[in-house]
């Protein structure tokens, strides 16, 4: 289900802008639907105060808790069931940080990720990715929220998007503190900076190396590591904050000399960070 879906449900039963936004604020903040500072029954449209119980079951159903595995940091992983039974993860992250899922399985196959291992299943909706928000958020407060779980971002891109738009407004989370994790894809350098929100970029790097890299990431685009890091830093310039360069240290693989020079010239000079 995408945010576009809620908002026409919402319409339908004779919700206008300020009352459309009203809900899906409190929504994407774990709020209760029918509380704060407006009264319901003077503030909303009959017709959609009377359905305010199916709304909030439709919500609740986007996405469910069904197992906790905590960990020493304070963090935890959370299985969660979408409504059509598939499941994802997200992960309570120390700090309040929340990393969430895009997609069911993923088609890129990194060789050191299992989240790729059986391939896409598919696309999560904008609203089953802000649902993963507002479940965590139900159980504590969640200030950032990183696009890094199952799946990549960018093969999901509209929606991915919307639910960065929504949580970046409405939601009440800094720009910067959204942050958008990719392989590399010409249309993400394209799209982030259109948007409303900006959100904060993560490159998954893990070689400086382009056959090594298509090695560890076989069914990335085939850009070169140079280019991804000029895209990078073009993009953080434009945004005003450092972009993250992700790397998955694998012994024996990408933690050689070679590579330490590699990053040394590729980051020298650039508006980034490695993770």
């Amino acid at each position: 289900m995408r945010i576009a879906d809620l908002q026409q449900q919402l319409r339908a039963l004779g919700a206008r802008p300020v009352h459309e936004q009203h809900l899906l604020r409190r929504w994407a903040q774990a709020r209760p639907l029918d509380g704060g500072r407006h009264d319901a029954a003077d503030f909303l449209p009959r017709p959609l105060r009377e359905g305010l119980p199916a709304l909030r079951a439709t919500l609740q159903g986007l996405a469910t808790l069904q197992a906790e595995h905590p960990a020493a940091d304070g963090g935890a992983r959370l299985l969660l069931a979408l409504a059509d039974g598939q499941q994802v993860e997200a992960t309570l992250l120390p700090r309040d940080g929340l990393c969430v899922s895009t997609q069911v399985g993923c088609a890129v196959g990194c060789r050191f990720c299992m989240s790729g291992r059986d391939g896409l299943q598919r696309q999560l909706g904008s609203a089953e990715i802000v649902a993963q928000v507002a479940l965590a958020r139900a159980r504590r407060p969640v200030k950032k929220v990183v696009f890094m779980g199952i799946g990549e971002p960018s093969h999901n891109l509209d929606n991915v998007l919307e639910a960065i738009e929504l949580l970046g407004t409405l939601g009440g989370i800094g720009h910067k503190d959204l942050v958008f994790s990719t392989v590399g894809d010409a249309r993400v350098f394209e799209r982030l900076p259109q948007g409303r929100v900006k959100p904060a970029l993560a490159l998954s790097l893990h070689s400086t190396d382009a056959a090594r890299r298509a090695h560890l990431l076989p069914r990335a685009p085939a850009l070169a590591p140079g280019d991804l890091i000029e895209a990078a830093d073009r993009y953080a310039r434009a945004s005003g904050y450092p972009a993250q360069v992700q790397w998955t240290l694998l012994a024996g693989v990408n933690d050689g000399d070679d590579e330490l020079q590699g990053l040394q010239r590729l980051l020298k000079g650039r508006h980034l960070m490695l993770n």
